[in-house]
């Protein structure tokens, strides 16, 4: 029989689930497929027993048709965040590949002294900072007012300003492009932490705070220098009929240390300096370490050419050619996004497998055929290894393309002489 649920993702965040036959054993794995979701999360239930409290769902058969379902997301064991709209993890419904194949951590990269490179990932829970003396004193004051009246404190331009300033600084270390969610996120746990900043007429009671942190973003740190911000930052055309403040263009893709600033004490000759180093030391053997320690060290410098100078790719290989290696290629991408490239890469190909195949099969004509062929060979043999080689030159056909130009093999011989 169809049910409709009511599955409530986040604060002030609610859709209907429509099952239409009916609520399945595996409820948890029907909503995260439904919604998109990832990371930990746990299922409550209305009990009607405890005067329609939320309590921990255990069996599906304790609910029916138009019961309301509330999320409860769970600490990470990679330490990224579980977030509904972010999803960074392998589906655990998946039974493609053991943990160990798919298992995504957070690599920080920069042992550089003084770098000043990102390495967390967005924090489940945002913690407010400790404000200045002055302002937490009004804070507290304007606290205690609240509980005893529920008097609520209209705070002037300074020490709205102190308290933007504050949260801006805090978000910067995990990033400068944060999205709507990171700024509810923020704003939540300032009202939740003084609540005689919650907004009267406000739905959530904090969506003031919410757009003012993303000018405060977008203006505080372009002002002082900051060189993401700096690069991005773009005029708005204002016709006679509109006038409005400098919009901010964000990077095309999800980097978290889109455009670091130099480390603490190096300069651009003295980058420049160990950037020649690099291509003398390419040229050795067994000194993989030592460039991996004058990659990282550069890394800056190096991010800084690619977007502010836009090279070819010939001439920035022979600038880098360190870069041009598995090793270096993986530890760039970390340097950037904090994810590393690898198990990010498979995780997402085991992720949409399924969804992928089904794509395929729909696929008609000489491209169809050569994909039918190319499948076969999973079904001999199911490892997950040639499920994923299968998938990656499926895929090549589908977008017209030649799997040998992607994927070389190599049969290595080996020669036995006698002694």
């Amino acid at each position: 029989m169809a049910a409709t649920l009511r599955v409530i993702l986040g604060v002030d965040n609610a859709s209907k689930l429509t099952l239409p036959s009916g609520i399945p054993d595996d409820l948890k794995g029907e909503i995260r497929r439904h919604f998109g979701l990832s990371g930990n999360f746990r299922l409550q239930y209305r009990d009607i027993e405890f005067d329609n409290e939320f309590v921990n769902l255990t069996l599906t058969s304790e609910i029916k048709d138009k019961s309301t379902i509330k999320l409860i997301y769970l600490p990470d064991e990679t330490g990224t965040r579980a977030h509904h709209s972010a999803p960074q993890v392998l589906d655990d419904s998946s039974s493609l590949s053991s943990a160990a194949d798919t298992d995504i951590l957070s690599s920080p990269e920069s042992s550089s002294s003084g770098s000043s490179l990102r390495s967390q990932p967005w924090p489940q829970t945002f913690q407010i900072p400790q404000f200045s003396y002055e302002v937490e004193i009004q804070l507290q004051k304007a606290n205690h007012s609240f509980h005893n009246n529920g008097t609520l404190l209209n705070p002037n331009t300074k020490l709205k300003s102190d308290i933007l300033d504050g949260l801006a600084s805090e978000i910067v270390k995990y990033k400068v492009y944060p999205s709507s969610a990171d700024l509810d996120d923020v704003a939540h746990a300032l009202v939740m932490r003084y609540p005689c900043l919650k907004e009267q007429g406000s739905v959530t009671g904090y969506y003031g705070w919410k757009i003012s942190l993303k000018y405060k973003m977008a203006t505080r740190l372009r002002n002082i220098g900051c060189p993401e911000l700096s690069i991005n930052a773009v005029k708005e055309k204002r016709s006679s009929m509109s006038q409005g403040p400098n919009q901010v263009k964000k990077p095309r893709k999800a980097e978290v240390n889109y455009c670091p600033e130099y480390p603490s004490g190096e300069t651009k000759e003295s980058l420049e300096e160990e950037s020649q180093a690099l291509v003398l030391e390419v040229k050795k053997k067994n000194n993989q370490h030592l460039i991996k320690h004058k990659m990282e060290r550069t890394f800056a410098y190096r991010r800084q050419e690619v977007i502010k100078d836009m090279p070819f790719i010939a001439d920035f290989k022979n600038r880098w050619p360190a870069l041009f290696s598995e090793s270096e290629v993986n530890a760039e991408f970390t340097r950037i996004t904090t994810v590393p490239l690898l198990s990010t890469f498979i995780s997402r190909l085991d992720h949409y497998s399924s969804q992928l195949i089904r794509v395929f099969k729909k696929k008609g004509g000489t491209a169809g055929r050569h994909i039918t062929l190319n499948m076969a060979t999973m079904d001999r043999n199911p490892s997950v290894e040639v499920r994923r080689e299968c998938i990656l030159k499926a895929l090549c056909v589908y977008l017209n393309e030649k799997p040998d130009c992607l994927i070389k093999e190599y049969l290595v011989s080996f020669l036995c002489s006698s002694v």
